[in-house]
């Protein structure tokens, strides 16, 4: 008699359902989300902060790219400025446009949605970039060497990487 004679009725289907919840688990821990297939969203989006947003109730971070904290502030030659709400604000005002299409494909260690979005044919995340309310984190390089030798947004001022005042707070 072989296993899979043995293997009949519920225990079948439970021992199917382990072996799924397993692959599901591999596919998740070892990072082969990135082979599926990016799902596209569409609707109003509202920003959270300066590199994420909330579109139709998920709350999804724009990838390639990194903002300051809502709470963050910069240092200009005028004093001391909130660069955090600034580039919330930036990307609220891009929001705005109207409908927003939002290309969802890995998971940040948070469990949210990677996103590139656009509205109005308007690449969101690369007008974060290249406007200075936001720096690049493995994509938009170019716009990040236009933004800061424009001295734009971030660039204007004297600041903290996102991530080391992250680490602080």
């Amino acid at each position: 008699m072989t296993w899979r004679s043995r293997a009949r009725g519920p225990f079948r289907a439970l021992l199917a359902g382990i072996v799924a919840g397993l692959v599901a688990g591999a596919v998740g821990w070892f990072g082969l989300d990135d082979l599926r297939p990016r799902t596209a969203m569409t609707g109003r989006a509202v920003a959270m902060d300066g590199d994420s947003l909330r579109l139709d109730g998920v709350e999804l971070r724009l990838e390639g790219l990194d903002a300051p904290e809502l709470r963050q502030t910069c240092v200009a030659p005028q004093g001391e400025v909130p660069c955090g709400r600034m580039a919330r604000d930036a990307l609220a005002t891009l929001l705005d446009d109207g409908a927003v299409t939002c290309r969802v494909g890995k998971r940040d260690r948070y469990g949210r949605g990677l996103a590139q979005c656009s509205v109005a044919g308007r690449d969101i995340n690369r007008e974060l970039v290249r406007s200075g309310a936001a720096l690049a984190y493995g994509d938009y390089e170019p716009e990040e060497r236009e933004a800061r030798g424009q001295r734009r947004g971030v660039w204007a001022t004297r600041f903290e990487q996102p991530a080391d005042w992250r680490a602080r707070h």
